[in-house]
């Protein structure tokens, strides 16, 4: 069973090329950092959310200038971690079209290789670069496409969450 899995994988990535690869990494790349993220938000985020504002709400002294920085600061420091690899995960996420489009080129290349070589040109070979140029296309839209519904996911979410903690962490004048 495993092994006809891996096997189908295997005939996947060697009919869309050496780009298809390329395209598989990254996108395991951007799942790994919306799993991070994911785990982040439901499990850490929580817990650092509440150290803060505990934190904030022990002090006596809310109203100086001093205090004013320290709340500002403290709240960049959390902003800092609740954007952490969103920028990555958008990145990829703008990468995988063009690795898909790359992929185009070279399965093209491989087409036009074949019709010099052959003449007019024989189907059959030209099937090999013509996969080699769709299925790249194909994996690089359906990886951005899936990674771009997390990455503003994210991002809407650290917003939520940073203008939470500014108002649980009140200021006195």
């Amino acid at each position: 069973m495993i092994f006809s899995v891996f096997e189908t994988v295997s005939d996947f990535l060697a009919t869309g090329g050496d780009v298809l690869k390329v395209i598989f990494f990254t996108t395991f790349l951007l799942w790994l950092m919306i799993l991070e993220r994911s785990l982040f938000y439901k499990f850490r985020m929580p817990e650092i959310v509440k150290q803060r504002v505990e934190e904030w709400q022990k002090r006596k002294d809310k109203s100086s200038w001093f205090a004013h920085r320290i709340r500002e600061c403290e709240i960049s420091k959390l902003n800092q971690e609740l954007n952490q690899n969103i920028g990555i995960i958008k990145t990829l996420v703008s990468l995988c079209p063009f690795l898909g489009l790359l992929g185009t080129v070279t399965g093209m290349i491989a087409v036009f290789d074949v019709m010099a070589l052959t003449g007019t040109g024989n189907a059959r070979l030209m099937a090999s670069g013509i996969s080699m140029a769709t299925i790249p296309t194909m994996a690089g839209m359906v990886a951005a496409l899936s990674g771009l519904y997390f990455g503003n996911l994210f991002e809407g979410k650290a917003k939520k969450a940073k203008s939470k903690i500014e108002d649980q962490m009140e200021l006195d004048f």
